[in-house]
């Protein structure tokens, strides 16, 4: 007894220490003052049963397949998915697996992931999980153009959090693109449990596809290995896609490959991560995927004063990639703002160059970062220190239309809109499959 009470306290001590620490280095990152955080969004009490589903979300899980996660606080509820295309009728059923974690004094209920299908493009099901509860239901991405993704990055669970949500559930989307920082618990692990339930209406209806930012961090040295909660709960399809880490995978919607980066495991040219990328890379059939689509969490391209140079030895050492790749598109959170750039690569304007865009402007607690460096850079076209989310509508194989939406505003309205025409056809070599483009991927 004695020596348990020891080792409780030590965790406890520890977990005091790593708060401290990660209070002091946010606070030093950059010279701005964030706006006064905005209070914590609160459910209200909902008592359910022990093998009712809780925290429900979808995401995409290979060619035709999508995994649905859940939690019960029962541990023998079963893991499996009852579905079909009509309401209260379950043609097909599913058996996936269930996994759960500790975390000092935290134990999470059991999590469950089942993979479902083949299902047909573009097409409503129906669906129940663990054998009872209540009914939900999702809509497959299609398979050919136009497709939609809604773009939000560090969301947290505040007012404004809610607000950009209800937003999005305005919109009409297919597939959402969050580029990190997604629950903000930052330790306090019920905040998942609770940041599960208010994404829930939106994340059990289309696939919610994520990365990892620095809140998921939540390692405790010799303690707690990092990103164990974000790996048990937000399992994304990385095994589909070739890689050994939940933390950078791809996947295809209709004519579009989307690549997940990690900003937080090793990326130099000798990592996992960097070989995976190439490879990945190689693989890209532009023909049946014309537009190719990366996120990650630390901005490469950013002229806000808040985590200036966090991603250098990032870029430096990936860019490179991207660009013979011929990525045309970019996202990134982190910087609590708004920022598009013009076709950039290399730190300047070039045709041939991905468009960057910052959208770390979910809501989360700790508030926008307003300060800009003056003059604003030549590479960077619109910048703005507000909470919202955007829309990438991709129209055809060169032609796609993104907006971004002030959360301050009606949903109708664009705060900030630009017509982009994919690099097919534009005559960059990365794009046309040339041997320069071989060589660097293909080089060690």
């Amino acid at each position: 007894m004695e020596l348990n009470v020891k080792i409780i306290i030590l965790q406890l001590l520890s977990l005091t220490a790593v708060l401290f620490i990660g209070v002091t280095v946010r606070a030093g990152e950059g010279e701005y003052v964030r706006r006064p955080p905005r209070k914590a969004f609160r459910l209200p009490w909902d008592p359910k049963p022990s093998s009712q589903p809780q925290q429900v979300h979808i995401s995409l899980a290979g060619d035709k397949h999508i995994r649905v996660s859940w939690v019960t606080t029962d541990k023998s509820s079963p893991s499996i998915i009852e579905y079909g295309t009509s309401t209260g009728k379950y043609s097909f059923k599913a058996q996936g697996e269930s996994t759960k974690y500790s975390y000092l004094l935290y134990s999470s209920g059991m999590i469950h992931h089942t993979v479902i299908g083949p299902l047909q493009d573009n097409t409503v099901y129906f669906y129940r999980c663990g054998g009872e509860g209540p009914e939900f239901q999702l809509k497959t991405p299609p398979s050919k153009f136009p497709v939609t993704f809604a773009v939000a990055g560090d969301l947290g669970q505040t007012g404004w959090t809610k607000s950009t949500l209800d937003h999005i559930d305005q919109c009409k989307y297919d597939v959402h693109l969050l580029p990190g920082d997604l629950s903000y618990a930052d330790y306090i692990q019920h905040r998942w449990d609770t940041f599960g339930q208010l994404v829930q209406p939106l994340a059990s209806a289309r696939p919610w596809m994520v990365t990892q930012g620095n809140h998921e961090k939540e390692n405790i040295p010799f303690i707690v290995n990092e990103f164990i909660s974000y790996n048990s709960r937000w399992k994304m399809p990385f095994e589909e896609s070739g890689s050994t880490s939940n933390l950078y995978y791809s996947f295809d919607v209709a004519g579009v490959h989307t690549i997940m980066l990690g900003s937080y495991t090793d990326y130099d040219e000798y990592s996992d991560q960097y070989r995976w990328l190439k490879a990945d890379l190689l693989k890209v059939d532009r023909k049946k995927t014309p537009w190719l689509v990366v996120l990650f969490h630390v901005p490469w391209y950013n002229s806000n004063e808040a985590h200036q140079g966090e991603a250098d030895d990032m870029m430096t050492t990936m860019e490179p990639l991207l660009y013979a790749g011929g990525a045309d598109i970019v996202f990134a959170g982190h910087v609590h703002a708004y920022e598009r750039t013009k076709r950039v690569n290399n730190g300047r304007p070039d045709p041939c160059g991905a468009v960057h865009i910052t959208i770390g402007d979910g809501g989360n607690k700790e508030g926008l970062a307003r300060k800009y460096k003056l003059p604003q850079p030549d590479w960077s076209v619109f910048r703005e220190a507000s909470f919202g989310h955007g829309e990438l509508a991709i129209i055809n194989l060169t032609h796609a239309s993104w907006s971004w939406h002030r959360n301050d505003d009606d949903e109708p309205v664009r705060s900030d809109q630009v017509q982009i025409t994919s690099l097919i056809g534009s005559g960059c070599s990365s794009v046309a499959g040339s041997h320069e483009l071989r060589k660097i991927l293909v080089d060690p």
